[in-house]
């Protein structure tokens, strides 16, 4: 246990319930909870109102109450790891909110108040059962990484090329099988992670990513790669692992950051000549 006069840390000590002192410190700023067995919170949690982070993640909570949205100082929510199937519209009163981490839980939707969080730098909804991604995502413009894998996602809306600021973008095990035409417009984008999705296909749009240093697109099932990956100047890794590939565009040759091309288990045959090009000037090739 760790006590100051703005800061409690009460991780990882069997708690199934708050100590009702913790009532008493009203200037609390931060308070972690990590790991315990909260499976309820109680009322007077919501009136510490100058909390700015809040740690509840990793214990047994089914249902967050509606007076999450009183603390409307909070920087940082954790609430991972839980066993929460919904969340309260009234967390979209939490507009200083920065980081929110919604992971390991049961969550199929995100309430639509979400789209007031409009300084959120970083939101992390893996490991749930989302089928969708809402079309409010667009809102969040100061949105810098967004973590979605492990979820059952199909589709991602066109908003999502509103979010000039986004650097990283995490969608491995999902069932996406084409990208918006508006992703181009992720123009600070350095990582896309796309690994175990069915995708066919991928929008020519996808070449004006000229910062992207990395794109992982194992395991899935494209036969082609749009000629304007070519364009992807900053491209330092491409991984094209376990695709049914029939070609590969010969823009990939002139890649002037290229470090890796991971072709394993393509079965592309024969290879590309040009392959040698990129070996003889440092690039890594896996074939």
């Amino acid at each position: 246990m760790h006590v100051r006069l703005d800061e409690i840390n009460l991780d990882s000590n069997c708690l199934s319930a708050l100590p009702e002192w913790i009532e008493e410190r009203s200037g609390l700023k931060s308070l972690s909870l990590y790991d315990n067995q909260l499976a309820e919170l109680p009322p007077f949690l919501w009136r510490l109102t100058n909390l700015r982070v809040l740690n509840l993640a990793n214990n047994r909570l089914a249902a967050l109450p509606d007076g999450i949205g009183a603390l409307v100082d909070l920087h940082m929510l954790d609430l991972g790891h839980n066993q929460l199937a919904a969340l309260p519209a009234t967390l979209g009163s939490l507009r200083r909110l920065k980081f929110l981490y919604l992971s390991n839980n049961h969550l199929a939707t995100l309430p639509e108040t979400l789209h007031n969080l409009t300084t959120l730098a970083y939101l992390n909804v893996t490991d749930n059962h989302l089928s969708a991604v809402p079309e409010w995502l667009g809102s969040l413009g100061d949105l810098v990484e967004l973590r979605l894998y492990n979820n059952r996602i199909a589709a991602l809306p066109a908003s999502i090329g509103r979010l000039a600021r986004l650097r990283e973008v995490l969608l491995m095990h999902n069932a996406l099988v084409t990208l918006p035409a508006q992703i181009g417009g992720l123009g600070d984008l350095r990582k896309l992670d796309l690994q175990d999705n069915p995708l066919t296909a991928l929008p020519e749009t996808l070449g004006d990513l000229h910062r992207l240093a990395e794109l992982n697109l194992r395991n899935n099932r494209l036969a082609a790669l749009p000629q304007s990956v070519g364009d992807l100047h900053g491209l330092r890794l491409l991984d094209l692992r376990a695709n049914p590939l029939q070609g590969l565009p010969h823009s990939l040759a002139d890649l002037p950051n290229l470090e890796k091309l991971d072709l394993r288990w393509t079965r592309l045959s024969p290879l590309p000549a040009w392959l040698e090009k990129l070996e003889r000037r440092g690039c890594l090739v896996y074939t």
